[in-house]
């Protein structure tokens, strides 16, 4: 973390009792965490253009205490949609996973939808929240998209942080943002520019064969970066969904109002079939012995190699539910309270960020929409005339030159 962001206490936690699983598949690189029973059919957590696998991490420590596997992760290196479903799929292949059920965000929730269509046995459920249908608005936003893969870094990055509302925001909200901001300074040039690609390249979602009942459509009330006409259209395309509005959380509702998405999450996984399995989480050896102790001898081996906050898996997905993340004497109803109760635990000893010091870290990096696109335009006008000339000495004018 960079500036004078400080980790939330219940993030420090999770950290450190969830592994983090980095794989290739191919040429691309998955990074994603995969935690509760593995009997159960998994939730799988799409992030939107400034996320990562990282921002779904109350959602993992909620309903896997409750019985639900929950895998969170991050959207690979892909140029265009084609290649991302097709990365998807080899991804589901190689953690043995058949058939799942999917949480999308904003341009998660638009690559979600575009799976669900093109492979249909795949897709159980699906989950969208501040998502979209088409990307033709984004597309006439951003004219410089062909030289998105030579725009440097740093104007990357602040060119996604506009699309996040400025303060002043409550508490939480402003919480969700900081932690998203700091998320958006981990990744790197390629991945923003792939994920900027992903959002104006010409695409629709077409017709679903899963059903309306089979979809739950949860938005935020007060203001999101995504056009409210465009959230209207998912609700007009899929008439049959279930409704789960939020009267407040802002852009990032999964982490300022966790409680609340949650319990639409359990919700929605109950009422389309999905049993979890709480027994598996309460059952863990409690004495270190049996398969926790091969953990552990397994874990202190690699103790050399990896890091206390991050586990690299090189060796395919995991068999284990893993530890729990809550005492074992917490009562799984209580979740909630507990979670509370961690927070002001790790509160006491300085490590949640005060909306002051927040409030510092976000002006460090977003400015206002008018230099940034100012700067855009000067990029374009600098850099196009460069653009054909390489395009006609390659013989591909027309065509993207990455």
């Amino acid at each position: 973390m960079k500036g004078v962001f400080s980790a939330p206490g219940d993030y420090i936690y999770f950290k450190s009792q969830v592994p983090l699983h980095k794989i290739p598949i191919g040429s691309k690189q998955w990074r994603y965490y995969d935690f509760g029973p593995k009997v159960v059919p998994p939730l799988i957590c799409l992030p939107g253009i400034a996320g990562t696998a990282d921002v779904h991490y109350k959602q993992i420590m909620s309903l896997s205490m409750k019985g639900y596997r929950v895998i969170s992760v991050d959207i690979p290196r892909v140029w265009n949609h084609q290649e991302w479903i097709q990365a998807f799929e080899k991804f589901l292949d190689a953690i043995d996973v058949h058939h799942v059920h999917l949480y999308g965000t904003s341009l998660g929730g638009f690559l979600a939808q575009l799976f669900a269509q093109h492979r249909p046995r795949r897709v159980r459920s699906v989950v969208l929240s501040n998502t979209y249908l088409e990307t033709s608005t984004f597309k006439a936003a951003m004219p410089w998209a062909p030289i998105v893969s030579w725009t440097p870094a740093f104007l990357l990055k602040r060119y996604v942080l506009t699309g996040i509302r400025d303060g002043p925001h409550e508490p939480f909200i402003a919480d969700s943002v900081d932690f998203v901001v700091s998320q958006v300074e981990t990744l790197s040039k390629d991945d923003l520019a792939s994920r900027l690609t992903l959002t104006v390249d010409a695409a629709s979602v077409g017709p679903l064969m899963l059903s309306d009942s089979l979809i739950t459509i949860m938005d935020t009330s007060d203001y999101c970066a995504i056009p409210q006409q465009l959230k209207d259209q998912v609700s007009e395309r899929y008439p049959g969904a279930r409704r789960a509005y939020l009267k407040s959380g802002g852009d990032f509702p999964f982490l300022s109002r966790p409680d609340e998405v949650n319990l639409h999450l359990q919700l929605h996984l109950r009422r389309v079939g999905v049993e979890a399995r709480p027994d598996l989480v309460q059952g863990l050896p409690k004495d270190g012995g049996g398969e926790s102790s091969r953990e552990q001898d397994d874990e202190s081996k690699d103790a050399d190699d990896t890091t206390k906050d991050e586990k690299m898996d090189t060796g395919g997905p995991s068999t284990e539910s893993g530890p729990p993340l809550l005492p074992e004497s917490t009562d799984s109803h209580d979740l909630d309270n507990q979670l509370l109760s961690n927070a002001k635990e790790f509160g006491a000893i300085g490590k949640f960020q005060t909306p002051i010091a927040s409030l510092a870290f976000r002006e460090k990096y977003i400015i206002s929409n008018t230099f940034i696109h100012l700067m855009c335009e000067n990029l374009v006008l600098n850099l196009l005339p460069l653009y054909l000339v390489q395009c006609t000495l390659t013989g591909n004018l027309g065509a993207s030159c990455r």
